[in-house]
């Protein structure tokens, strides 16, 4: 294997750097922690907002034609904004600057998730949905730039891209961990409409990310690079077209499809986990012993079915959570192993295949797994090992395209073209991967053998594209940022 020959002989971080270095790292873990965020709440969502019966019984449970719809929706709708107005974020970074468009992404983003937390209608979340979705895309291609062009070593760049991107798995862990606190000490939080939902909590904890943002934002610099060549009047302007000009069409193509095969097979597979999960023999077992648990409490008092019905979910819900913690965990140490890896690995062709090789195998053969043995219990810690595993050959590819697409664009197109990869690619194309396994699944009651089994297929097809096409991605100049 070629190994990189990178100059290590950058001086330590400056605490201006650090600066640099936090907020970026705060900005890469609340992403995925909005974008996880759904796949754990949207159940519990629909149910509150999408009314209920005369007897007090939810209008849209699991299943039905309306539930699909709106879980649909809500999947689907925010990837286009965010994939559509990303791509406008991303011209504008390199229109008007890295750090003011990523200052206002991350607000963007941190005050929608806090007012998605007080929806009154399935509407009003969907909207404040769509606005995090811009704003996570945005920031992701405002920090990546950034970074790039602040850390001119590249093998100080290399470190810093692939450890401040390593914080987004901290981001899907937090927001498991958000999840479960909510659900256990929700009751003890300030009444929202009357109530103590923990999926509004959960949504409410998005705000986080604005508070060292306002903090530090003075201290932060612009890109010198983009600075310089602004000031001197010989900075290009931005356009869409020029992606396709002859020289840059093929990275422009390539890569979009590419990235979207690397989110295909987190949002076809992995992020259906809560749908599946509750269907296994295991968390069944667990959601009926809470149930006997709240019985043996009552004494010889009957106990409301509603209250039952509160515990069961509850259990369900724990379990579910401590599942994608490990993908979670898995993820953090992908990410940490691709970051050590782009050290040493120059070919980044290699680089990438050495992650997407055994995610296609991996991926396919455990949700077929799972869908096939759903029923039988004493499996589910198996899954958790395989979920960790799942989740490190998955997630690492994602940082993967923060060390390697500012290699392929030129300064003035570096946040035109990242947003192209990343939203169009990977907000649209990849997360409509979770739209076909919802699609080809649907069933009333829910399926979850089902659900699993489609992703098996989604996930799969996604895999196998992105390991075909890898063959054709560029290999950039190791090291040189392109100008």
């Amino acid at each position: 294997m070629a190994t990189a020959n990178l100059d290590r002989s950058a001086s330590p971080l400056t605490t201006t750097q650090w600066l640099i270095c936090i907020i970026a790292s705060i900005g890469f873990a609340f992403d995925i922690y909005e974008l996880l965020m759904l796949p754990l709440i949207v159940k519990p969502a629909l149910a509150s907002l999408g009314g209920v019966t005369a007897e007090g019984v939810p209008l849209l449970v699991p299943g039905s034609p309306d539930y699909v719809k709106w879980a649909r929706t809500l999947f689907f709708v925010p990837a286009i904004a965010g994939g559509v107005f990303g791509l406008v974020g991303g011209y504008l970074t390199d229109l008007l600057g890295r750090r003011r468009v990523l200052t206002f992404s991350i607000l963007l983003y941190a005050f929608s998730a806090c007012a998605a937390g007080f929806a009154t209608s399935l509407q009003w979340l969907l909207v404040m949905r769509c606005l995090v979705f811009i704003g996570v895309c945005v920031e992701f291609v405002a920090a990546v730039a950034w970074l790039a062009e602040l850390f001119p070593n590249p093998h100080q760049r290399e470190k810093v891209l692939g450890y401040t991107q390593a914080f987004s798995s901290i981001g899907g862990l937090l927001v498991a961990l958000a999840n479960k606190g909510a659900i256990a000490w929700g009751e003890l939080l300030p009444a929202i409409h009357g109530g103590h939902e923990a999926w509004r909590y959960t949504l409410i904890s998005g705000l986080l990310p604005a508070i060292p943002l306002i903090l530090i934002r003075p201290f932060l610099p612009e890109s010198p690079e983009w600075q310089r060549k602004r000031e001197t009047g010989v900075l290009k302007r931005p356009s869409i077209a020029q992606l396709f000009n002859p020289e840059l069409a093929r990275a422009t193509i390539l890569t979009t499809l590419v990235f979207a095969s690397s989110y295909g097979i987190a949002f076809g597979a992995l992020q259906q986990l809560p749908q599946i999960l509750p269907g296994h023999a295991d968390v069944k077992a667990a959601a009926e012993a809470a149930q006997a648990k709240v019985k043996a409490a009552a004494g010889y008092k009957p106990v409301a079915p509603a209250k039952l019905k509160a515990a069961a979910a509850k259990a369900t819900e724990d379990v579910v959570a401590n599942v994608q913690s490990f993908q979670e965990i898995g993820g953090m140490v992908g990410r940490i192993l691709l970051a050590v890896l782009a050290l040493y690995v120059t070919s980044r062709r290699t680089l990438l295949r050495i992650f997407q090789l055994p995610a296609l195998l991996v991926i396919t053969i455990l949700f077929w797994q799972i869908s096939q043995r759903l029923s039988e219990p004493g499996t589910l810690t198996a899954i958790q090992l395989a979920v960790f595993v799942a989740g490190m050959l998955t997630v690492a590819q994602f940082s993967f395209w923060g060390n390697y697409i500012p290699l392929v664009f030129p300064l003035h197109l570096r946040g035109t073209g990242e947003s192209f990869a990343a939203n169009i690619g990977g907000r649209i194309i990849g997360t409509a991967a979770a739209w076909f396994t919802i699609t080809l699944s649907e069933s009333k009651p829910p399926d979850p053998a089902k659900i699993a089994l489609m992703g098996a297929y989604v996930a799969g097809a996604y895999a196998l594209a992105g390991v075909l096409l890898t063959q054709w991605l560029p290999e950039p100049k190791h090291g040189e940022l392109a100008d």
